[in-house]
């Protein structure tokens, strides 16, 4: 039995609100069980220096977590003076999860800042992130639409994310902080029409078989099959 009285193929309850901070182009406060995460996505007219007269725009991500998102209080990164390797991964992440959902072009010469900020966490919020970033990024596009800023149909799929782990030698679904120390954990991200994105998958105790990560596989797609689901009733 999970920690969480899951089934091994359950999602935590999840939440996706969208249009929840006044001043941002797109927005969405997406939960995954306890973990929390609220998600902003802004426009701008700029890009990177490497990208001018190149016709086309960029999706960008920052990602960082508030000092009582976890259990002890955290510094807050800006203190430290630098960024953490952790959380120039996960944002990295989140960025390059959109752009494979995005026609670039259409954006023309403007950039898409997304800005994820862990509010809770309770495992999975890189996962929570992207699912949300998603719906945040839906409303700042359509935004564009309604002012005829886009050059063509800019977001061609969803975009969704999943974690997957075995623990106690049960491949499982949407790990949560109690799950956290299982043998393997994995991270999925998928489009809308099933193809992979990303696979991040470490063995944190014991080596996992080509078997095992089929099966973690199978349940991501489960998952975020039910996670795209969840986005298209949240811009409905």
């Amino acid at each position: 039995m999970r920690p969480s009285r899951r089934q091994p193929d359950e999602l935590r309850p999840i939440t996706l609100d969208r249009g929840v901070v006044k001043y941002a182009e797109g927005s969405c406060f997406v939960k995954f069980g306890d973990t929390h995460v609220l998600v902003t996505a802004t426009l701008e007219e700029r890009l990177p220096p490497w990208l001018k007269g190149q016709a086309r725009g960029w999706i960008t991500a920052e990602y960082g977590m508030l000092p009582r998102a976890t259990l002890e209080r955290t510094r807050r990164e800006a203190s430290t003076g630098r960024q953490g390797g952790r959380t120039l991964e996960i944002q990295r992440l989140i960025g390059r999860s959109l752009r494979t959902i995005v026609d670039l072009q259409a954006l023309g010469e403007r950039q898409v800042t997304v800005d994820c900020d862990v509010i809770q966490a309770d495992g999975g919020t890189r996962t929570a992130a992207i699912t949300g970033a998603w719906v945040a990024l839906y409303d700042c596009i359509a935004w564009m639409k309604a002012r005829d800023m886009l050059r063509g149909e800019a977001l061609r799929d969803h975009v969704a994310a999943v974690s997957c782990g075995i623990c106690n030698g049960t491949p499982v679904l949407d790990l949560d902080y109690a799950e956290d120390a299982a043998d393997t954990d994995a991270n999925f991200v998928m489009t809308g029409a099933g193809k992979i994105v990303e696979v991040q998958g470490t063995a944190e105790k014991t080596p996992f078989s080509e078997e095992e990560l089929i099966a973690l596989l199978a349940l991501a797609r489960k998952g975020i099959a039910k996670l795209v689901d969840l986005q298209k009733l949240a811009v409905m």
